[in-house]
């Protein structure tokens, strides 16, 4: 049987990576292991060494000379593609336009303009687009929501996420700004999109403190946001700082408050807790599997005809906008545009 896109829905959806990426294992390859309806078909990278050398380690039957072989494949349903930043734009474009559905990493694109090209161009093909915002996908996430829409801290007055890990690899591409680098782009990118989910309002920037590795490229960074009906927000990030490692998103209501420790990847360990007004407080553990196998099932739906997700092309288009808005208000060019000398 095939669906008004073109997909067989009996046999497993066919997936092509983009790329060698180290993230790629714990992404795609490993989740599809736990997902019988997904099939991890090939591999393409710049260096065809690399791409056979990773095909024979994870079991990847098919191995292409470069993208554009992979993209003219046509046994290959949809795509995975966890480029620098700066290509996520240009081949999930190219991606679209061969007909493929397309599992971009996060951030969507180098910039809010790119990445409404991207969603138009994948209205405009008729497939899906999805961002691998993969934390949004375990139950933890829908059980905050839950908890802030029940009422029990009261009135919401302030939202806050800190996503903070060490990663001081000399040269890595997250520092790198012709590719789109920076602590707001890649750690920081979540602690955004979990204010945001949290508060479930778009925020204005009120004021951003950074501490830069290079002239144009932060390694931390916090800013201070406001929403539209008075309540406060912030996020903190960093990839290089006195603060090794902070993953937490915190709540505070007129009647409790709700912290979680580990929203990013709560399979492996995380802790939430609601303390009430009197002093009172309860834990939460919430099972689940791994974040990026229940964003896999989520693809694989989605392509068959599940209504729209947490993490559509839309979503990303609005999480860019706030990531520009906080470059610009830190007085740091927008990735993906040229700085001005």
């Amino acid at each position: 049987m095939i669906d008004s896109a073109g997909t067989m829905q009996s046999a497993p959806l066919r997936i092509g990576i983009l790329g060698a990426a180290r993230i790629a294992p714990m992404a795609l390859v490993r989740p599809a292991r736990r997902v019988p309806e997904v099939q991890v078909l090939a591999v393409a990278a710049r260096d065809p060494a690399r791409a056979a050398h990773f095909a024979r380690r994870h079991g990847v039957p098919r191995v292409h000379r470069d993208y554009d072989a992979l993209l003219a494949d046509p046994e290959i349903d949809a795509v995975y593609n966890p480029l620098p930043n700066s290509l996520h734009c240009e081949w999930t474009l190219r991606a679209l336009a061969a007909g493929k559905h397309v599992l971009c990493e996060k951030p969507l694109a180098s910039n809010a303009d790119e990445a409404q090209r991207m969603t138009a161009a994948a209205d405009r093909a008729g497939r899906v687009l999805i961002e691998a915002f993969h934390w949004r996908h375990h139950p933890l996430a829908a059980r905050m929501r839950e908890i802030l829409r029940s009422g029990e801290l009261g009135e919401i007055r302030h939202v806050e996420a800190a996503t903070c890990v060490p990663l001081w690899i000399p040269g890595d591409i997250r520092y790198r700004f012709a590719l789109a680098g920076g602590a707001l782009m890649d750690i920081g990118s979540y602690a955004v999109n979990m204010v945001r989910w949290l508060a479930e309002a778009e925020p204005e920037v009120v004021s951003v403190r950074t501490r830069l590795i290079s002239p144009q490229v932060d390694r931390w960074l916090s800013a201070d946001l406001r929403f539209p009906d008075g309540r406060t927000g912030r996020i903190t990030c960093s990839l290089f700082s006195s603060t090794l490692l902070r993953l937490e998103n915190r709540v505070l209501g007129s009647r409790g408050e709700l912290r979680v420790f580990n929203p990013l990847a709560p399979h492996l360990y995380h802790r939430l807790s609601v303390k009430a007004a009197g002093g009172s407080r309860r834990r939460e553990r919430i099972p689940g599997d791994a974040t990026y196998t229940h964003q896999l099932r989520s693809f694989v739906a989605r392509v068959r005809g599940a209504p729209p997700g947490p993490t559509e092309g839309s979503d990303g288009v609005a999480n860019m906008r706030a990531i520009d808005a906080i470059y610009r208000a830190a007085g740091l060019p927008e990735r993906g545009i040229a700085p001005q000398p």
